[in-house]
């Protein structure tokens, strides 16, 4: 499931996309989803480790060269030590706003700026390759329900079971569910498995929170 440079929070971001209505679905736990997409590409690259549940950086002077994940990992690193739970939710607007700057300079989205209330400047975003993203959405639905034998990166395995995690409606129709063959995922994903399972289980639950506070 190439998607060149893009970060896999990035990736997870287009995933979520429903183009039939050019607006992101399930909005309420996006952010959270983009930040467990961030924590679990610092793990596959050996930047963070699971230290008994806490969100550990490997090396204090490491950086990736993308913004998005060098923003958190520098974030998680000034902090004091924190579970992975709190880093799926902890100022979480942070990441999505470095994804979605990297996703329109990197012609995936178009920034529209305008005034809220006519007075307060901001800026909001439209999908400026529909085709691409449901090629990639569709990509993520056929390893999710594909065979167990398909041959996955550990990159795949993970960006998936995220989008599994979240529920993305994008992916998976109301009431459906793929928890065995998400799991499986989870222990295909390489080095950051132990960090992943924490991070699943902690975006399962602020997906759930946020949705019954929506």
């Amino acid at each position: 499931m190439p998607v060149g440079p893009l970060s896999l929070p990035a990736h997870l971001y287009l995933l979520a996309w429903d183009t039939s209505k050019s607006d992101v679905t399930g909005a309420t736990q996006i952010p959270q989803l983009v930040r467990a997409g961030a924590l679990t590409e610092l793990a596959q690259r050996g930047l963070l480790l699971d230290d008994d549940g806490i969100a550990t950086p490997v090396d204090m002077d490491a950086s990736t060269g993308d913004a998005v994940l060098d923003g958190l990992l520098e974030l998680v690193r000034e902090s004091r030590p924190h579970r992975w739970r709190a880093w799926v939710t902890l100022h979480t607007r942070i990441t999505l706003d470095a994804v979605r700057e990297q996703l329109a300079a990197g012609g995936w989205l178009r920034a529209r700026k305008r005034r809220a209330l006519g007075l307060f400047p901001t800026v909001e975003y439209d999908l400026a390759r529909p085709a691409a993203v449901e090629a990639l959405q569709e990509e993520a639905r056929g390893i999710l329900r594909g065979p167990a034998t398909v041959d996955l990166s550990d990159r795949d395995a993970a960006v998936v079971a995220l989008a599994a995690a979240a529920g993305l409606r994008t992916l998976l129709p109301r009431k459906e569910s793929h928890g065995p063959r998400a799991q499986e995922l989870i222990e295909r994903s390489g080095q950051a498995a132990p960090a992943l399972r924490k991070v699943v289980q902690e975006l399962r639950g602020a997906v759930t929170e946020a949705s019954a506070g929506a």
